[in-house]
């Protein structure tokens, strides 16, 4: 099974930026998509940003143009690069990917960090 381990959250003032990152360790055959996801107070989870093992990136509207997801495929590593950060980005976010053993596919998430956006 792999394992997530999220790493890179705080506290940051509005308009700033913090960088997430996510590493993937253990039994690794192969990765298919990494992705990000958020938990606020009170809300529900929600995606963030995906991107495919090939590189294809998806955003959702709220993100789009302040959050930049890469992935480093030889270091199992994924980033979330959040600029222009605001109090609405605070949040749990959790580290997800979706991997294959060689006969099939599973889940897996990180344990969170978390995101603070206060002045």
């Amino acid at each position: 099974q792999v394992q997530l381990v999220e790493s890179g959250g705080g506290l940051v003032q509005p308009g700033g930026s913090l960088t997430l990152s996510c590493a993937a360790s253990g039994v690794i055959f192969s990765i298919n998509a990494m992705g990000w996801y958020r938990q606020a107070p009170g809300k529900q989870r929600e995606l963030v940003a995906t991107i495919t093992s090939g590189g294809s990136r998806n955003y959702v509207d709220f993100v789009k143009g302040r959050f930049t997801i890469s992935r480093d495929n030889a270091k199992n590593t994924v980033y979330l690069q959040m600029n222009s950060l605001r109090p609405e980005d605070t949040a749990v976010y959790y580290c997800y990917a979706r991997c294959y053993t060689g006969t099939y596919e599973y889940s897996t998430w990180g344990q969170g960090t978390q995101v603070t956006v206060s002045s």
